[in-house]
């Protein structure tokens, strides 16, 4: 993806390409225009994943995956920037005013799987950080990008949330992948992944404890 002179659009691109990310010390208003590229773009990215998971049902949702993509690059923008930035929190940091479904957590995800990185390095700073209790309440929201981060997601129906197969697979797949023990270890999730792991158990997580009868 070529250099697009917008802050916001080549932080997006050099994070999905190389995993690093440039912080711009002004704080700009994102336009329209980057908006709805940077929502092709997305678009784009999100058919390249979905043929890893084979879901042919699930779309982009590319209100959502932009959304996500503001909420990041204002999270990292305010982790050096803060002089002044205190009153501006909820219209830099905008609250999600769409559904959230299937389409919307896993469009989101494109860049809020990078935000646990940007809350824990501010939680170090400053645990009385406002902008940390933010970031944490959006991951807890959208807890399948804060997998791996400590979360309280005590009140989640598990049986509701993962119904819907292709979610539960990748749900799955990312609690094995950051080796969440938090999650791994809750009954309902617990015996979904030893039925996964069936007699493999010792090659995929050799130190899982299985929960027995939900205990």
């Amino acid at each position: 993806m070529m250099e697009t002179k917008s802050p916001f659009l080549d932080t997006i691109f050099l994070l999905r390409n190389s995993g690093s990310i440039t912080v711009f010390s002004n704080l700009q208003e994102i336009s329209k225009k980057e908006e709805l590229e940077a929502g092709d773009y997305f678009e784009a990215e999100f058919e390249k994943e979905r043929l890893e998971f084979l879901a042919t049902d699930v779309n982009c949702n590319k209100e959502a995956a932009v959304w996500g993509a503001k909420v990041l690059y204002h999270s990292a923008q305010l982790y050096l920037i803060r002089e002044n930035t205190s009153k501006d929190l909820d219209k830099l940091i905008p609250k999600m005013k769409i559904t959230s479904d299937v389409s919307s957590i896993l469009s989101a995800d494109l860049c809020l799987r990078f935000l646990p990185q940007i809350a824990s390095v501010l939680q170090t700073a400053d645990p009385y950080d406002p902008l940390v209790k933010i970031l944490e309440d959006i991951l807890t929201q959208f807890h399948y990008s804060g997998i791996g981060y400590p979360l309280n997601v005590e009140k989640i129906n598990w049986e509701k949330e993962l119904q819907d197969k292709v979610y539960r697979k990748l749900y799955l797949e990312r609690i094995v992948e950051k080796k969440a023990y938090a999650l791994a270890e809750i009954p309902y999730i617990n015996r979904l992944l030893m039925a996964e792991f069936g007699l493999h158990k010792e090659m995929y997580w050799r130190d899982l404890k299985i929960v027995a009868n939900g205990d």
